[in-house]
């Protein structure tokens, strides 16, 4: 799903998805309406402009994530200002990039969502990723603490470094199915719902600090 209050970009965007093979299931102008869209229609990845006429961009985020509890959420903004990365991101989006990027890193970073990565513009990655030091203070109950594989320990230590998970594939040269297999284990174990809340819990158990 696409959402943007600019008819043409909006146009654009969805037909650069079309044909590249995507299924574009619905194309809306406001934040309120994309709620309510998003519930009938279940995308599994939205294209979400910051900057709507009706609702801030965390509001669209939360509404969309509480109407379908999985979807994956790419911003695409004009504006490159850290913090508002950093509150979409808090929100719970999955990623964000610029509306400078061209085509072809665009249509990369719509797959790389619907993977299950985290995808932001060069140069935010690492801020993002101290905020999550930041956020990460309270220490969590050891006794209270799922046991992990040590497969799964593995690759979310390297989730946490940023790595996607294709890269962690060719790292552990398992395939990216064995990838995204582990990660929804764990992420089931450590009743968590998305690479966000993942990454944090990494961070906060200390364990990228284990990888280089």
């Amino acid at each position: 799903m696409v959402v943007d209050d600019h008819p043409m970009w909006r146009e654009g965007v969805a037909r650069d998805l079309a044909e590249a093979g995507y299924e574009v299931v619905a194309c809306v102008g406001e934040g309120a309406q994309a709620v309510r869209v998003a519930g009938a229609v279940r995308p599994e990845v939205v294209v979400l402009d910051l900057q709507l006429p009706d609702l801030s961009g965390v509001e669209v985020i939360q509404g969309l994530l509480a109407a379908v509890a999985q979807v994956r959420i790419l911003m695409l903004s004009a504006s490159g200002e850290q913090q508002d990365a950093l509150d979409a991101v808090k929100a719970g989006a999955a990623g964000y990039l610029l509306k400078s990027a061209g085509r072809d890193e665009f249509l990369d970073a719509v797959r790389r969502t619907a993977d299950g990565d985290a995808v932001f513009t060069a140069g935010l990655a690492g801020l993002v990723l101290g905020e999550y030091r930041r956020l990460a203070t309270a220490p969590a109950a050891a006794a209270d603490t799922p046991r992990l594989t040590e497969r799964e320990t593995e690759i979310l230590r390297l989730v946490a470094k940023g790595l996607s998970y294709r890269q962690v594939a060719e790292r552990l040269v398992v395939s990216h199915r064995t990838v995204q297999n582990h990660v929804q284990n764990t992420l089931n174990k450590l009743q968590l719902h998305n690479r966000v809340e993942l990454v944090r819990y990494a961070i906060n158990q200390g364990l990228d600090d284990d990888v280089t």
